[in-house]
């Protein structure tokens, strides 16, 4: 089931979104394959500890983190992923580990976007779970976390600089 928050969230907003059924998967490439949708439409959500600081971090699935061009994006002189350990417990809700949504607003969390995804008319991210997507305009994302636009991904198929 949608994780309650977000979807309570999302409708007194008003937003217009889909539910995507698929079956179960542990990777966000998997789920855009099992959903028919692209992997560069797919926004996966990685977190991070930035200095003493853990973020949420949102790229396209089809993308991987450049860690020098985030530190400095971020201003901080440490930034690496972190163990489902150290953030499982940072969200509230039904919301099973892996499948974070990139709604860290609601989850009182800093919230940073991928150049390479603002562009996009729709996409789609983990609505909690493993077995299903939320789709929606990129628009009304924007509106609603007001995530902080840097660049620092790059497409898997071609080597960080």
């Amino acid at each position: 089931m949608i994780n309650q928050l977000l979807k309570e969230f999302l409708d007194s907003n008003n937003i217009d979104y889909q539910i995507i059924s698929h079956s179960e998967t542990h990777t966000n490439m998997q789920a855009a394959a099992s959903s028919h949708i692209s992997g560069h439409k797919v926004a996966k959500t990685v977190m991070v500890k930035a200095d003493d600081r853990i973020c949420m971090v949102v790229l396209p699935a089809s993308y991987l983190i450049n860690f020098n061009q985030l530190s400095e994006a971020l201003g901080v002189n440490d930034c690496h992923l972190i163990g489902e350990n150290l953030f499982k417990d940072l969200f509230k809700g039904n919301v099973e580990t892996g499948a974070m949504s990139p709604f860290g607003n609601i989850h009182n969390m800093d919230v940073y976007v991928a150049e390479s995804l603002i562009h996009k008319e729709r996409i789609a991210f983990n609505a909690g779970n493993h077995h299903e997507m939320i789709l929606m305009k990129y628009e009304d994302f924007n509106k609603l976390v007001k995530p902080k636009s840097l660049h620092f991904s790059y497409p898997i198929h071609r080597k960080s600089a």
